[in-house]
Protein backbone atom coordinates (compact mmCIF):
# COMPACT_ATOMS: atom_id res chain seq x y z
CA UNK A 1 0.00 0.00 0.00
CA UNK A 2 2.76 2.28 0.76
CA UNK A 3 4.78 1.44 -2.37
CA UNK A 4 1.66 1.94 -4.52
CA UNK A 5 1.20 5.34 -2.71
CA UNK A 6 5.07 6.66 -3.44
CA UNK A 7 4.50 5.30 -7.31
CA UNK A 8 1.36 7.85 -7.59
CA UNK A 9 3.02 10.74 -5.43
CA UNK A 10 6.23 9.95 -8.03
CA UNK A 11 3.75 10.20 -11.07
CA UNK A 12 1.98 13.83 -9.75
CA UNK A 13 5.47 15.00 -9.64
CA UNK A 14 6.45 14.01 -13.06
CA UNK A 15 3.39 15.90 -13.96
CA UNK A 16 4.03 19.06 -12.58
CA UNK A 17 7.87 19.35 -13.50
CA UNK A 18 6.43 18.93 -17.03
CA UNK A 19 3.93 21.33 -16.81
CA UNK A 20 6.66 23.81 -15.36
CA UNK A 21 9.33 22.89 -18.39
CA UNK A 22 7.14 22.88 -21.40
CA UNK A 23 5.47 26.92 -19.88
CA UNK A 24 9.19 27.95 -19.35
CA UNK A 25 9.89 27.13 -22.96
CA UNK A 26 6.71 28.65 -23.99
CA UNK A 27 7.49 31.84 -22.28
CA UNK A 28 11.01 31.75 -23.72
CA UNK A 29 10.02 31.22 -27.71
CA UNK A 30 7.52 34.33 -27.17
CA UNK A 31 9.78 36.28 -25.27
CA UNK A 32 9.69 40.13 -26.84
CA UNK A 33 13.16 41.95 -27.63
CA UNK A 34 12.18 45.72 -27.47
CA UNK A 35 14.33 49.02 -28.59
CA UNK A 36 13.82 52.50 -27.11
CA UNK A 37 12.91 55.53 -29.50
CA UNK A 38 15.61 57.64 -28.97
CA UNK A 39 17.15 61.60 -30.16
CA UNK A 40 20.72 61.84 -32.09
CA UNK A 41 22.64 62.50 -35.03
CA UNK A 42 22.15 60.13 -37.74
CA UNK A 43 24.45 60.20 -41.39
CA UNK A 44 22.27 59.11 -44.56
CA UNK A 45 24.86 57.27 -46.83
CA UNK A 46 24.44 55.17 -50.17
CA UNK A 47 27.27 52.60 -50.48
CA UNK A 48 29.25 52.33 -54.36
CA UNK A 49 31.61 50.23 -55.99
CA UNK A 50 34.03 52.35 -58.02
CA UNK A 51 36.85 52.19 -60.31
CA UNK A 52 39.90 54.48 -60.30
CA UNK A 53 40.92 56.86 -62.88
CA UNK A 54 42.79 59.65 -63.59
CA UNK A 55 40.98 62.71 -64.19
CA UNK A 56 43.29 63.86 -67.06
CA UNK A 57 45.33 62.22 -69.11
CA UNK A 58 47.16 62.62 -72.43
CA UNK A 59 46.39 60.32 -75.00
CA UNK A 60 48.87 59.15 -77.74
CA UNK A 61 47.23 58.90 -81.19
CA UNK A 62 47.31 57.35 -85.30
CA UNK A 63 49.88 59.82 -86.73
CA UNK A 64 48.22 62.98 -88.11
CA UNK A 65 49.66 62.03 -91.52
CA UNK A 66 46.93 58.93 -91.77
CA UNK A 67 44.21 61.61 -91.65
CA UNK A 68 45.20 62.84 -95.54
CA UNK A 69 42.67 61.50 -98.16
CA UNK A 70 45.40 61.92 -100.65
CA UNK A 71 47.13 58.72 -98.54
CA UNK A 72 43.88 56.59 -98.66
CA UNK A 73 44.67 54.50 -95.74
CA UNK A 74 41.48 53.94 -93.53
CA UNK A 75 42.96 51.63 -91.17
CA UNK A 76 46.18 50.37 -90.12
CA UNK A 77 46.88 47.57 -87.55
CA UNK A 78 49.28 47.48 -84.24
CA UNK A 79 52.44 45.35 -85.10
CA UNK A 80 53.85 45.96 -81.75
CA UNK A 81 53.03 47.48 -78.37
CA UNK A 82 54.96 48.13 -75.34
CA UNK A 83 53.26 46.01 -72.10
CA UNK A 84 50.10 47.96 -69.99
CA UNK A 85 51.40 49.70 -67.32
CA UNK A 86 54.86 50.08 -68.13
CA UNK A 87 56.25 53.80 -66.84
CA UNK A 88 57.90 55.59 -69.90
CA UNK A 89 59.83 58.69 -70.54
CA UNK A 90 59.19 61.60 -73.02
CA UNK A 91 60.13 59.74 -76.46
CA UNK A 92 60.59 56.31 -75.03
CA UNK A 93 59.15 53.41 -77.62
CA UNK A 94 54.85 52.85 -77.33
CA UNK A 95 54.09 51.11 -80.54
CA UNK A 96 54.93 50.05 -84.22
CA UNK A 97 51.81 50.39 -86.98
CA UNK A 98 51.74 48.12 -89.72
CA UNK A 99 54.46 48.86 -92.58
CA UNK A 100 53.08 45.95 -95.11
CA UNK A 101 50.14 48.57 -95.61
CA UNK A 102 52.41 51.32 -96.05
CA UNK A 103 54.73 49.36 -98.66
CA UNK A 104 51.72 47.88 -100.38
CA UNK A 105 50.42 51.27 -101.33
CA UNK A 106 53.45 52.54 -101.35
CA UNK A 107 54.58 50.71 -104.55
CA UNK A 108 50.90 50.92 -106.32
CA UNK A 109 51.69 54.81 -105.90
CA UNK A 110 55.40 54.69 -107.51
CA UNK A 111 53.43 52.55 -110.51
CA UNK A 112 50.78 55.11 -110.87
CA UNK A 113 53.30 58.10 -110.90
CA UNK A 114 55.09 56.40 -113.77
CA UNK A 115 51.97 56.45 -115.58
CA UNK A 116 51.13 59.96 -115.13
CA UNK A 117 54.58 60.79 -115.85
CA UNK A 118 54.28 59.23 -119.44
CA UNK A 119 50.64 60.78 -119.75
CA UNK A 120 52.40 64.18 -118.85
CA UNK A 121 54.66 63.07 -121.86
CA UNK A 122 51.94 61.88 -124.51
CA UNK A 123 50.04 65.13 -123.79
CA UNK A 124 52.75 67.33 -124.82
CA UNK A 125 53.66 65.64 -127.69
CA UNK A 126 50.05 65.49 -128.50
CA UNK A 127 49.66 69.34 -128.20
CA UNK A 128 53.03 70.14 -130.24
CA UNK A 129 51.74 68.16 -133.18
CA UNK A 130 48.17 69.27 -132.87
CA UNK A 131 49.23 72.55 -132.56
CA UNK A 132 51.77 72.51 -135.15
CA UNK A 133 49.22 71.24 -137.47
CA UNK A 134 46.74 74.06 -136.55
CA UNK A 135 49.45 76.52 -137.23
CA UNK A 136 50.30 75.07 -140.85
CA UNK A 137 46.44 75.70 -141.60
CA UNK A 138 46.63 79.24 -139.73
CA UNK A 139 49.54 79.81 -142.31
CA UNK A 140 48.04 78.67 -145.40
CA UNK A 141 44.58 80.51 -144.64
CA UNK A 142 46.79 83.64 -144.32
CA UNK A 143 48.29 83.28 -148.03
CA UNK A 144 44.63 82.50 -149.20
CA UNK A 145 43.25 85.96 -147.88
CA UNK A 146 46.78 87.80 -149.48
CA UNK A 147 46.17 85.93 -152.33
CA UNK A 148 41.96 87.13 -152.73
CA UNK A 149 43.67 90.65 -151.78
CA UNK A 150 45.57 90.62 -155.31
CA UNK A 151 43.01 89.46 -157.22
CA UNK A 152 40.85 92.01 -155.74
CA UNK A 153 42.98 94.63 -157.09
CA UNK A 154 44.16 93.68 -160.57
CA UNK A 155 39.80 93.31 -160.74
CA UNK A 156 39.91 96.81 -160.77
CA UNK A 157 39.66 97.08 -164.50
CA UNK A 158 37.14 93.80 -165.00
CA UNK A 159 33.45 93.72 -165.51
CA UNK A 160 31.67 94.28 -162.40
CA UNK A 161 30.42 90.30 -161.78
CA UNK A 162 34.19 89.90 -162.28
CA UNK A 163 34.89 92.39 -159.54
CA UNK A 164 31.83 91.35 -157.36
CA UNK A 165 33.37 87.47 -157.02
CA UNK A 166 36.84 88.51 -156.35
CA UNK A 167 35.13 90.41 -153.53
CA UNK A 168 32.86 87.72 -152.87
CA UNK A 169 35.81 85.35 -153.10
CA UNK A 170 37.98 87.48 -150.29
CA UNK A 171 35.28 87.61 -148.12
CA UNK A 172 35.26 84.10 -148.00
CA UNK A 173 38.90 83.39 -146.93
CA UNK A 174 38.75 86.77 -144.64
CA UNK A 175 36.16 84.21 -142.54
CA UNK A 176 37.43 81.23 -143.06
CA UNK A 177 40.89 83.20 -141.37
CA UNK A 178 39.17 84.06 -138.66
CA UNK A 179 37.72 80.83 -137.96
CA UNK A 180 40.70 79.53 -138.14
CA UNK A 181 42.22 81.80 -135.67
CA UNK A 182 39.54 81.14 -133.35
CA UNK A 183 39.88 77.30 -134.32
CA UNK A 184 43.91 77.83 -133.43
CA UNK A 185 43.24 79.64 -129.89
CA UNK A 186 40.40 76.89 -128.87
CA UNK A 187 43.05 73.99 -129.28
CA UNK A 188 46.12 75.92 -128.14
CA UNK A 189 43.87 76.14 -124.69
CA UNK A 190 42.88 72.57 -125.03
CA UNK A 191 46.13 71.78 -125.44
CA UNK A 192 47.43 73.51 -122.40
CA UNK A 193 44.35 72.46 -120.39
CA UNK A 194 45.40 68.60 -120.93
CA UNK A 195 49.19 69.25 -120.22
CA UNK A 196 48.32 71.10 -117.10
CA UNK A 197 46.12 68.28 -116.00
CA UNK A 198 48.28 65.44 -116.12
CA UNK A 199 50.76 67.90 -114.97
CA UNK A 200 48.65 68.57 -111.60
CA UNK A 201 47.81 64.27 -111.89
CA UNK A 202 51.86 63.70 -111.77
CA UNK A 203 51.65 66.24 -109.17
CA UNK A 204 49.33 64.79 -107.12
CA UNK A 205 51.27 61.71 -107.33
CA UNK A 206 54.16 62.82 -106.26
CA UNK A 207 52.42 64.38 -103.33
CA UNK A 208 51.00 60.95 -102.49
CA UNK A 209 54.30 59.29 -102.12
CA UNK A 210 55.81 62.12 -100.17
CA UNK A 211 53.36 61.63 -97.09
CA UNK A 212 53.30 58.24 -97.49
CA UNK A 213 57.12 58.16 -97.02
CA UNK A 214 56.35 60.61 -93.97
CA UNK A 215 53.78 58.43 -92.65
CA UNK A 216 56.16 55.46 -93.26
CA UNK A 217 58.80 56.89 -90.85
CA UNK A 218 55.68 58.02 -88.26
CA UNK A 219 54.52 54.37 -87.99
CA UNK A 220 56.67 54.29 -84.70
CA UNK A 221 54.50 55.71 -81.72
CA UNK A 222 56.46 57.37 -78.70
CA UNK A 223 55.73 59.12 -75.82
CA UNK A 224 54.65 62.71 -75.43
CA UNK A 225 55.99 62.86 -72.01
CA UNK A 226 56.78 60.72 -68.78
CA UNK A 227 53.95 58.60 -67.83
CA UNK A 228 52.08 55.22 -67.10
CA UNK A 229 50.88 53.35 -70.49
CA UNK A 230 47.17 52.51 -70.42
CA UNK A 231 46.02 50.62 -73.10
CA UNK A 232 42.71 52.31 -74.53
CA UNK A 233 39.25 50.71 -76.17
CA UNK A 234 38.02 49.65 -79.58
CA UNK A 235 34.52 50.61 -80.57
CA UNK A 236 33.10 47.08 -78.84
CA UNK A 237 34.81 48.21 -75.64
CA UNK A 238 38.07 45.81 -76.02
CA UNK A 239 41.07 46.80 -74.73
CA UNK A 240 44.09 47.56 -77.69
CA UNK A 241 46.07 44.91 -78.19
CA UNK A 242 48.67 44.27 -80.34
CA UNK A 243 46.63 42.85 -84.27
CA UNK A 244 43.96 45.48 -83.24
CA UNK A 245 43.39 47.80 -86.14
CA UNK A 246 43.20 51.68 -85.47
CA UNK A 247 42.38 54.69 -87.58
CA UNK A 248 41.10 58.56 -87.56
CA UNK A 249 37.73 57.44 -86.31
CA UNK A 250 39.09 55.46 -83.70
CA UNK A 251 42.08 57.11 -83.24
CA UNK A 252 43.76 56.59 -79.35
CA UNK A 253 46.10 53.53 -79.31
CA UNK A 254 47.26 54.33 -75.37
CA UNK A 255 46.73 57.25 -72.50
CA UNK A 256 49.39 58.94 -70.32
CA UNK A 257 47.17 59.28 -67.38
CA UNK A 258 47.98 61.89 -64.61
CA UNK A 259 48.51 59.85 -62.00
CA UNK A 260 48.54 63.05 -58.89
CA UNK A 261 44.45 63.20 -59.37
CA UNK A 262 42.49 60.55 -59.45
CA UNK A 263 38.91 60.02 -59.56
CA UNK A 264 36.77 56.77 -58.99
CA UNK A 265 33.48 56.72 -61.38
CA UNK A 266 30.99 54.91 -59.81
CA UNK A 267 27.27 53.93 -60.71
CA UNK A 268 24.36 54.66 -58.85
CA UNK A 269 20.56 53.34 -58.97
CA UNK A 270 17.94 55.38 -59.57
CA UNK A 271 16.49 54.98 -56.24
CA UNK A 272 19.22 56.55 -54.56
CA UNK A 273 20.44 59.01 -57.35
CA UNK A 274 17.98 61.68 -56.45
CA UNK A 275 20.12 62.32 -52.74
CA UNK A 276 23.30 62.49 -54.54
CA UNK A 277 25.25 66.36 -54.99
CA UNK A 278 27.84 67.74 -56.28
CA UNK A 279 29.90 68.93 -53.00
CA UNK A 280 29.03 65.77 -50.71
CA UNK A 281 31.86 64.13 -49.24
CA UNK A 282 32.80 60.30 -49.78
CA UNK A 283 34.76 58.32 -48.06
CA UNK A 284 36.62 55.54 -50.21
CA UNK A 285 38.34 51.97 -49.26
CA UNK A 286 40.89 50.30 -51.77
CA UNK A 287 40.09 46.82 -52.21
CA UNK A 288 43.35 46.10 -52.99
CA UNK A 289 44.75 47.88 -49.93
CA UNK A 290 41.86 47.56 -47.31
CA UNK A 291 43.93 49.45 -44.62
CA UNK A 292 43.72 52.76 -46.48
CA UNK A 293 41.22 55.03 -45.99
CA UNK A 294 41.09 57.76 -48.48
CA UNK A 295 38.87 60.82 -48.75
CA UNK A 296 37.13 62.40 -51.88
CA UNK A 297 34.05 64.70 -52.76
CA UNK A 298 31.53 64.61 -55.46
CA UNK A 299 31.91 66.46 -58.38
CA UNK A 300 29.35 65.45 -61.15
CA UNK A 301 26.56 63.66 -61.66
CA UNK A 302 25.08 62.27 -64.76
CA UNK A 303 21.37 63.63 -65.82
CA UNK A 304 20.84 60.48 -68.14
CA UNK A 305 20.74 57.24 -66.99
CA UNK A 306 21.89 54.06 -68.77
CA UNK A 307 20.49 50.52 -68.35
CA UNK A 308 22.56 47.91 -66.74
CA UNK A 309 24.08 45.19 -68.17
CA UNK A 310 20.94 42.25 -68.56
CA UNK A 311 18.77 44.15 -66.34
CA UNK A 312 15.94 46.45 -66.55
CA UNK A 313 17.32 48.71 -63.87
CA UNK A 314 18.94 52.13 -64.70
CA UNK A 315 21.65 53.48 -62.79
CA UNK A 316 23.76 56.90 -63.13
CA UNK A 317 27.01 57.64 -63.87
CA UNK A 318 28.49 59.27 -60.68
CA UNK A 319 32.36 60.61 -61.10
CA UNK A 320 34.04 61.43 -57.05
CA UNK A 321 37.35 63.45 -57.16
CA UNK A 322 40.05 61.92 -54.52
CA UNK A 323 41.88 63.87 -52.42
CA UNK A 324 45.86 63.74 -51.99
CA UNK A 325 48.11 61.49 -54.03
CA UNK A 326 48.75 58.15 -53.27
CA UNK A 327 51.57 56.51 -55.15
CA UNK A 328 50.57 52.94 -54.32
CA UNK A 329 47.24 54.01 -56.72
CA UNK A 330 46.93 52.67 -60.04
CA UNK A 331 44.26 52.91 -62.83
CA UNK A 332 41.31 50.24 -62.32
CA UNK A 333 41.54 49.68 -59.35
CA UNK A 334 38.14 49.12 -57.50
CA UNK A 335 36.91 51.39 -54.73
CA UNK A 336 34.54 51.19 -52.10
CA UNK A 337 32.70 54.26 -51.99
CA UNK A 338 30.41 55.92 -48.85
CA UNK A 339 28.67 58.87 -49.77
CA UNK A 340 27.42 60.80 -47.04
CA UNK A 341 24.37 62.78 -48.40
CA UNK A 342 22.83 63.77 -45.27
CA UNK A 343 23.84 64.57 -41.80
CA UNK A 344 20.96 65.69 -39.57
CA UNK A 345 21.02 66.24 -35.88
CA UNK A 346 18.89 66.03 -32.81
CA UNK A 347 16.35 63.56 -34.91
CA UNK A 348 14.12 61.09 -33.55
CA UNK A 349 15.57 57.40 -35.10
CA UNK A 350 14.58 53.99 -34.40
CA UNK A 351 16.30 50.85 -35.51
CA UNK A 352 15.41 49.23 -39.56
CA UNK A 353 14.83 46.16 -37.99
CA UNK A 354 11.35 47.87 -35.96
CA UNK A 355 9.64 48.84 -39.03
CA UNK A 356 7.60 46.96 -40.96
CA UNK A 357 5.32 47.61 -44.35
CA UNK A 358 3.00 46.36 -46.40
CA UNK A 359 1.31 47.45 -49.79
CA UNK A 360 0.29 50.57 -48.48
CA UNK A 361 1.65 51.77 -45.13
CA UNK A 362 5.21 51.47 -42.97
CA UNK A 363 4.18 50.69 -39.41
CA UNK A 364 6.20 49.35 -36.06
CA UNK A 365 4.59 47.83 -33.00
CA UNK A 366 4.26 50.28 -30.26
CA UNK A 367 4.29 48.51 -26.78
CA UNK A 368 2.46 50.26 -23.85
CA UNK A 369 0.02 48.69 -22.17
CA UNK A 370 -0.96 46.62 -24.86
CA UNK A 371 0.84 46.06 -28.09
CA UNK A 372 -0.37 48.48 -31.20
CA UNK A 373 0.57 48.27 -34.60
CA UNK A 374 1.45 52.33 -34.95
CA UNK A 375 1.32 53.69 -38.82
CA UNK A 376 5.07 56.07 -38.99
CA UNK A 377 5.70 58.79 -41.30
CA UNK A 378 9.47 57.87 -42.14
CA UNK A 379 12.45 59.79 -43.57
CA UNK A 380 16.25 59.63 -44.48
CA UNK A 381 17.87 56.43 -43.48
CA UNK A 382 21.01 54.18 -43.44
CA UNK A 383 21.92 51.04 -43.33
CA UNK A 384 20.98 50.78 -39.75
CA UNK A 385 18.89 53.95 -38.69
CA UNK A 386 15.53 55.49 -39.90
CA UNK A 387 14.49 58.80 -39.04
CA UNK A 388 10.68 59.33 -37.37
CA UNK A 389 8.63 62.23 -38.56
CA UNK A 390 5.51 61.49 -37.13
CA UNK A 391 3.86 58.70 -35.33
CA UNK A 392 6.52 58.27 -32.54
CA UNK A 393 7.56 60.09 -29.30
CA UNK A 394 10.93 60.19 -27.79
CA UNK A 395 11.49 56.93 -25.27
CA UNK A 396 8.45 55.49 -27.19
CA UNK A 397 9.41 51.20 -26.63
CA UNK A 398 9.03 49.30 -29.97
CA UNK A 399 9.08 45.36 -30.32
CA UNK A 400 11.57 44.28 -33.01
CA UNK A 401 9.90 40.58 -33.72
CA UNK A 402 6.40 40.77 -35.07
CA UNK A 403 4.01 39.79 -32.35
CA UNK A 404 2.06 36.43 -31.97
CA UNK A 405 -1.24 36.84 -33.94
CA UNK A 406 -0.79 40.17 -35.85
CA UNK A 407 -3.84 39.77 -37.44
CA UNK A 408 -5.57 40.92 -33.93
CA UNK A 409 -3.80 43.72 -32.92
CA UNK A 410 -5.14 46.82 -33.68
CA UNK A 411 -3.78 49.75 -35.83
CA UNK A 412 -3.79 53.50 -34.95
CA UNK A 413 -2.28 56.75 -36.70
CA UNK A 414 -4.42 56.27 -39.75
CA UNK A 415 -3.89 59.84 -39.69
CA UNK A 416 -0.88 59.91 -40.66
CA UNK A 417 -1.67 57.17 -43.78
CA UNK A 418 -4.41 60.17 -45.06
CA UNK A 419 -1.79 62.93 -45.03
CA UNK A 420 0.62 60.58 -46.76
CA UNK A 421 -1.90 60.27 -49.54
CA UNK A 422 -2.98 63.33 -49.89
CA UNK A 423 0.69 64.55 -50.10
CA UNK A 424 1.10 61.91 -53.02
CA UNK A 425 -1.87 62.97 -54.68
CA UNK A 426 -0.56 66.68 -54.56
CA UNK A 427 2.57 65.65 -56.06
CA UNK A 428 0.71 64.31 -59.00
CA UNK A 429 -1.36 66.75 -59.47
CA UNK A 430 1.94 68.93 -59.62
CA UNK A 431 3.54 67.13 -61.78
CA UNK A 432 0.59 66.74 -64.49
CA UNK A 433 0.15 70.56 -64.04
CA UNK A 434 3.93 70.85 -65.21
CA UNK A 435 3.46 68.47 -68.23
CA UNK A 436 0.20 70.53 -69.06
CA UNK A 437 2.29 73.73 -68.76
CA UNK A 438 5.56 73.03 -70.45
CA UNK A 439 5.55 69.80 -72.47
CA UNK A 440 9.18 69.73 -73.60
CA UNK A 441 9.95 70.11 -70.29
CA UNK A 442 8.05 67.18 -69.18
CA UNK A 443 10.49 64.81 -68.70
CA UNK A 444 12.48 67.18 -66.40
CA UNK A 445 10.12 68.04 -64.53
CA UNK A 446 8.52 64.34 -64.10
CA UNK A 447 11.94 63.38 -62.67
CA UNK A 448 12.65 66.12 -60.13
CA UNK A 449 9.06 66.38 -58.65
CA UNK A 450 9.27 62.27 -58.93
CA UNK A 451 12.55 62.67 -56.92
CA UNK A 452 10.82 64.81 -54.09
CA UNK A 453 8.07 62.52 -53.67
CA UNK A 454 10.32 59.72 -52.92
CA UNK A 455 11.72 61.90 -50.52
CA UNK A 456 8.76 62.88 -48.90
CA UNK A 457 8.09 59.59 -48.22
Amino acid sequence: MKKKRTFIVLGVLIVLLSLVYFRMNKKSDTEVITCKVVKGLIEIKVQTSGQLEAEKSENIVVPSELASRNVGIYEIKIADLIEEGSVVDSGQFIATLDHKVIEEVLTKAKEEMDLALVALQDAKMDSSLTLSNFRDQLINSTSDVEEKKIIVAESVYESPSVIKKAEMDLEKVVRKLEQDKKGFELKERQAKSKVDRTALELQQKNQKIDELMKLSDALTIKAPKKGMVIYAKDRMGSKIQVGASVSTWNPIIATLPDMTKLISKTYVNEIDISKIKNGQKVTLSIDAFPEKELKGEVFAVANIGQPMPKSDAKVFEVKIRVSGFDPLLKPAMTTSNTIVTGVFNDQLIIPSEAVYANDSVKYVYLKKKDIVRQIVDLGGENENYIIVNKGLAEGDELTLNEPEKPGDIKTVGWEIYKEQKVKVENEKQKLLESIKKSPIGSVTGGTAVGNKSLNSK
